[in-house]
């Protein structure tokens, strides 16, 4: 269930590929956000009702992960117009380092060795991949490494509030922030869609939605710890879409930062495993899912 999951995500990603930047990234993320509002029948549970999802125990982290939402999928949206998209993923994949920095800084996790060594080499995964001084750096690279960070955030909310907070109020959280935010971004800088456009703002807004039921799904069958690690998988997407679709091509150092990248993720999330750390996956689009 998590394999499809996140291969449905790729897919999502590939749509936002498909249109080339030939619309304004707020509008997409608006537009995906309305096609978003699909899920909700899935995500809501028996005993939730309708305004749950503005309902939260917490209102200020509530607001925090509204606004890494927004800034976190509008940046997405970003990285995969502007990079190739094993490049995106390559930096989107940075959340768990991110994950772990910010546990130790804001909730006072013990991060031993093991952790710090994922982190070290994931950053120099990156510093492959990118290769500064050497390449000229996009937008879309910073982009790609804010929306990291800020799914990153949205992960520690979801550990700071645990499981007294509803799935339907974290997504809510996330869909309205990107709604909003963009809505309001959107209206110095908006065109009508033409029909083909409309075939892809749907498709990345749909199966969007589909892969957050069908994470929501997987995690309810294993623990989080187990349906993250599959997010992966996405990478072997990327390059497939990247040779077939979008003539993208893939040298041999940024191949050797992209394993460093996914081996250091992969490693804290066995470390977090081997802990029993409580996470869930963070419910975000486009942003890459994780634990």
């Amino acid at each position: 269930m998590a394999f499809a999951s996140y291969a449905v995500f790729a897919f999502s990603d590939a749509s936002i590929k498909v249109l080339h930047g030939t619309l304004p990234s707020y509008q997409v993320a608006f537009i995906g956000a309305l096609f978003g509002f699909a899920a909700i029948p899935f995500l809501k549970r028996r005993g939730d009702n309708w305004l749950d999802i503005v309902k939260t125990t917490n209102r200020p982290l509530w607001m925090l992960r509204f606004v890494c939402g927004a800034i976190g999928t509008i940046c997405s949206i970003v990285a995969f117009t502007e990079l190739t998209m094993a490049e995106a993923f390559a930096l989107l994949f940075l959340l768990p380092s991110f994950v772990t920095i910010l546990s130790v800084i804001f909730l006072k996790e013990d991060v031993r060795w093991q952790r710090w060594t994922a982190v070290i080499l994931g950053f120099v995964g990156v510093l492959i991949v990118l290769r500064p001084g050497f390449r000229e750096l996009s937008i879309g690279h910073l982009c790609a490494a804010i929306g990291g960070l800020s799914g990153a955030v949205s992960i520690v909310i979801n550990r700071a509030l645990g499981s007294k907070e509803k799935r339907i109020s974290l997504y809510g959280a996330v869909l309205f922030g990107t709604l909003i935010v963009s809505g309001l971004l959107m209206l110095q800088e908006m065109t009508w869609p033409a029909a083909w456009q409309w075939i892809f703002l749907a498709s990345y807004g749909l199966l969007g939605a589909a892969g957050t039921v069908l994470l929501m799904r997987a995690a309810q069958l294993a623990p989080a710890n187990l349906v993250a690690p599959p997010q992966y998988s996405q990478m072997i997407w990327a390059i497939g879409f990247g040779y077939l679709l979008f003539n993208d091509s893939i040298d041999l150092a940024m191949a050797l930062g992209i394993v460093l990248i996914i081996f250091s993720g992969l490693l804290t999330l066995a470390r977090e495993r081997k802990r029993g750390t409580a996470c869930r996956p963070p419910l975000l689009r486009p942003i890459p899912k994780a634990p």
